[in-house]
């Protein structure tokens, strides 16, 4: 994979290449923006970019994965990039990541904490679909 930077969101990032590195470097991003770090339950990171001018971020991996979150039953499927913004509390324009609501898969395109103190996340997709979940059923990607 090239690392031309030629996304013109892009520019100016900080990029690392490889699944230690990249998992790394999307935990401690979690971390600074106050989200659960079981968030993004990531395999076989080949490359993550973080313009911290922007708070855009992306996430390259080898292949597709879907997760089950076992306190909240629901199964959420990663694809081969994810992208979005970050900021506190939040991921906002969000993409490549999708939740299983009975039979059909909603693209969720922005998680954010509201209130951290009262422990919930909430998920938001397109077409008005929201849940909110306790945030511990991501705390370590269970």
């Amino acid at each position: 994979m090239s690392k031309s930077v030629e996304d013109p969101k892009k520019a100016g990032a900080l990029i690392v290449s490889g699944h230690a590195e990249g998992l790394k470097k999307a935990i401690a991003l979690l971390e600074e923006f106050n989200l659960p770090l079981g968030l993004l339950p990531l395999e076989n990171v080949v490359e993550l970019g973080y313009v911290k001018s922007t708070g855009y971020i992306w996430i390259t991996q080898a292949k597709p994965i879907q997760h089950q979150f076992k306190l909240i039953g629901n199964l959420v499927s990663y694809a081969t990039e994810i992208n979005g913004y970050l900021a506190k509390n939040a991921i906002s324009k969000l993409s490549g990541v999708k939740a299983k609501e009975l039979f059909i898969w909603a693209n969720v395109n922005e998680i954010s904490l509201g209130d951290p103190s009262a422990g919930k996340i909430h998920f938001k997709a397109f077409g008005g679909i929201a849940k909110i979940f306790p945030v511990e059923a991501f705390a370590t990607g269970q």
